[in-house]
C-alpha cells in the first residue's frame, strides 16, 4: 500500500486511468506507483519504462501478474 504524510501531497481523482489493467513486461502509460492487484506489490515506475515481469514476486497458481495505476506522478514540463 503506497502510503503518504501530507494530504496536501495527494489529490482523489475519478479518471478511468486507475481502472485500466496492464500485463507484465508492458510499457507504463504514466509515470507513478503501480499496484499489482494480485499480490499487493508496488513499483514506482517513469512513464514508457518496462513493468516487472518474472523477476517479480511469485505468486500462487492462477493469480497472474496483473498490473494498475495506484498512484499517478504528476511531472511539470
Amino acid at each position: 500500500m503506497a502510503w503518504y504524510k501530507y494530504d496536501a501531497d495527494v489529490q482523489k481523482s475519478a479518471s478511468k486511468a486507475y481502472d485500466e489493467k496492464f500485463k507484465p513486461g508492458e510499457k507504463a502509460k504514466w509515470h507513478g506507483i503501480y499496484k499489482c492487484i494480485n499480490c499487493g506489490d508496488e513499483i514506482a515506475i517513469a512513464q514508457g519504462h518496462t513493468l516487472p515481469a518474472q523477476n517479480h514476486y511469485q505468486h500462487a497458481a492462477g493469480k497472474p501478474i496483473i498490473w494498475r495505476l495506484s498512484v499517478y506522478s504528476e511531472q511539470k514540463k
